[in-house]
């Protein structure tokens, strides 16, 4: 019998005396146990075959929990029958990290091993003590990953939050700039600290939006009308891709003031008028900002009756004014900086103006754009972008005609194609003066040669109910005489379509139309109904003011306000209907022409423009708290590179 068989039978008979239950625990199935007695069962050829598979640790650990076991004999056993010094050593490391101990007399070591690894008393320096007390290798190597995503976490947050800005040295709006904005703690273009919540900062961002841009813009746009003029001081930030407007100062001259036109023959004395303004924007424009804040005078139609000379003067002097006494860039003349607007340009200004606060243009919103029509003193602007149905087969696609109504903008990266028409003469103002003439020339010819009506009460179906007016009636620009009018004697629901009448006359629908379809005056325009059908329509100025005061809501249809010119036309004995609206009763008993005012504005968009009678409209003084108008969409362009303005540079003395 070789010496393995006898090892293996004494060991095999040793084992046997475990609890079961502790040989299940070593393998932790009950499979184990029988793997356990064929092993060692099965002779030498099983020892051999099944002992690189065969945990050592296991048994004497699961033995060991008897304490009838004594691992020193189960060495005695099992080690002489392994002539294999390796497989011995490597039973050694087995058991000594079973934790049950090293047989005393065996001293099994491997050349490349620290001395006494396997000892009683191995060495136990400050970093085998250190090792000890750390964490397993595993957990080690889960919080390294979970520091190195922290640290990548902070590292991308610091990387991607804003920090620094650049000085703010001036720009040219003649070439491409290369400035960029003021921040939080930061230096201003002055060199000082500036605040977020301060005129030269902002609280939006704390960076501009583009390098070429400074953080903060101011423009100055001065709108010279006939009766007065008017500044406003527009404050942007360039935190996005398109400017956003933060803040509007606006002040008006006085109205005992009057506008340039008023001092046709005095230009000096013209220019002073626009001091008062001046002195606003000297207030609200930061000091280290005022040298690269654009200014521009725009005059509308009032200055244009004084004739081309004088307005020209008048406009010379203005600039020559503002250059010397003002710290702010004047807008070069090719730019239009000082200047009679073309009506065109008051259309497409105010359209710019209600879609951007609308934020359909310049912003990520691709919504249709909005309509608008301006109703001024002298003139009434309509601007809209129409939309053509696509052609059908083998057919021309349909397209905005070409002419000067049709106007190519480019804004915000966006381009629009616009048709635009002012109607000079057809301003509320110059409405009623056409109507009064119109009826004025149907009594003349009624009378033939009989003058005497002409200092008499003409009875006039647009006038208040029992309200008497004097008014000046303007035939040509040397032909004006004064009229007394008076309303009818008594209230009738006939006087309202009597008035309607009148207004439709004025409009000559028709005349002849050289380029179909016309709205009226011969006036090309596309059908509304067809090309701009369910769009926004804005409408605003004396829209706006006639209709607001009245409790009109801020959407109404053209029928409702058809509606209101009736009521209004009854006189003091139908406006109970206003008495719960205040101030209303007050603003028609001021005003003696407000059923005709009224009646214009329906006849105008409904059988001008030719809006259906259920079109909804919407009024408006301000969006988002911002005047409407087009002072604004003028302001815009001068905000990019090119618009015809620098810098001005302080002289050092």
């Amino acid at each position: 019998m070789s010496v393995v068989s006898a090892v293996v039978r004494k060991a095999g008979s040793m084992l046997r005396k475990w609890p079961v239950a502790n040989m299940m625990e070593a393998r932790g199935a009950g499979k184990a146990t029988l793997d356990y007695v064929s092993l060692i069962t099965d002779g030498e050829g099983g020892l051999t075959r099944q002992l690189g598979n065969f945990s050592f640790t296991r048994v004497f650990q699961a033995g060991h929990q008897d304490p009838s076991f004594q691992p020193e004999a189960a060495y005695e056993f099992f080690m002489p029958a392994l002539s294999n010094r390796d497989i011995a050593r490597d039973i050694a490391r087995d058991v000594y990290s079973g934790d049950v101990g090293i047989v005393q007399g065996w001293q099994f070591y491997d050349p490349h091993e620290k001395p006494d690894r396997y000892g009683d008393n191995p060495p136990r320096g400050a970093f085998s003590k250190m090792k000890e007390q750390w964490m397993s290798q595993s957990q080690k190597t889960r919080w390294v990953k979970t520091a190195a995503i922290a640290f990548t976490v902070c590292l991308l947050f610091y990387w991607l939050s804003p920090r620094g800005v650049d000085v703010y040295n001036g720009v040219s709006h003649n070439a491409p700039s290369t400035t960029s904005g003021n921040s939080v703690n930061k230096l201003d273009a002055g060199g000082e600290q500036v605040a977020v919540d301060s005129p030269a900062g902002t609280a939006r961002c704390t960076k501009s939006y583009s390098k070429n841009k400074p953080l903060v813009q101011y423009v100055l746009m001065i709108d010279a009308g006939s009766t007065g003029s008017r500044i406003h001081v527009y404050k942007f930030n360039n935190c996005g891709p398109v400017p956003e407007l933060e803040k509007e100062e606006f002040e008006m001259t006085k109205k005992e003031v009057g506008g340039l036109s008023k001092y046709a023959d005095d230009p000096i004395a013209a220019a002073k008028t626009l001091d008062s303004l001046m002195a606003v924007a000297m207030k609200h424009v930061p000091e280290n900002l005022k040298g690269c804040s654009p200014v521009a005078v725009k005059a509308t139609a009032g200055l244009r009756k004084i004739g081309p000379e004088k307005s020209e003067a008048i406009l010379k002097q203005v600039r020559e004014h503002l250059e010397r006494d003002y710290p702010f860039p004047v807008v070069s003349n090719d730019k239009g900086g000082v200047a009679v607007m073309d009506g065109a340009d008051e259309g497409v200004y105010a359209w710019i103006t209600t879609n951007y606060l609308l934020g359909k243009i310049g912003g990520p919103d691709k919504s249709e754009t909005a309509a608008v029509f301006d109703l001024g003193g002298g003139s009434t602007q309509i601007v809209f972008q129409p939309t053509f149905k696509e052609a059908k087969d083998g057919g021309m696609p349909e397209k905005l005609a070409e002419g000067d109504h049709k106007f190519a903008l480019d804004f915000g990266g966006q381009k629009f194609e616009l048709y635009q028409h002012s109607h000079l003469g057809y301003g509320l103002m110059e409405g009623r003066n056409a109507i009064h003439r119109l009826l004025v020339n149907d009594m003349a010819k009624s009378k033939s040669t009989d003058k005497s009506w002409e200092s008499k009460p003409i009875v006039h179906p647009c006038i208040t109910p029992g309200r008497t007016r004097e008014i000046e009636v303007e035939f040509s620009k040397d032909a004006k005489k004064t009229y007394n009018f008076t309303g009818p004697a008594e209230p009738s629901a006939s006087h309202a379509s009597q008035c309607r009448s009148l207004a439709e006359r004025i409009l000559e629908k028709d005349k002849d139309c050289k380029l179909a379809p016309c709205s009226f005056n011969g006036v090309h325009q596309p059908s509304l109904a067809k090309t701009f059908a369910k769009e926004d329509v804005y409408i605003f100025s004396y829209f706006y003011d006639r209709t607001h005061p009245l409790g009109m809501p801020d959407s109404f249809t053209i029928r409702e306000l058809h509606d209101l010119a009736q009521t209004v036309c009854k006189g003091e004995s139908g406006w109970g209907t206003f008495d719960s609206i205040p101030g209303a009763l007050e603003e028609l008993k001021g005003r003696e022409q407000y059923c005709l005012d009224l009646n214009f504005m329906t006849v105008l968009l409904h059988h001008g423009y030719d809006m259906p009678i259920d079109r909804e409209v919407k009024i408006a003084k301000k969006i988002k708290g911002n005047e409407l108008g087009w002072c604004l969409g003028a302001s815009l362009p001068l905000l990019e590179a090119g618009s015809g303005w620098s810098c001005k540079v302080k002289q050092i003395s």
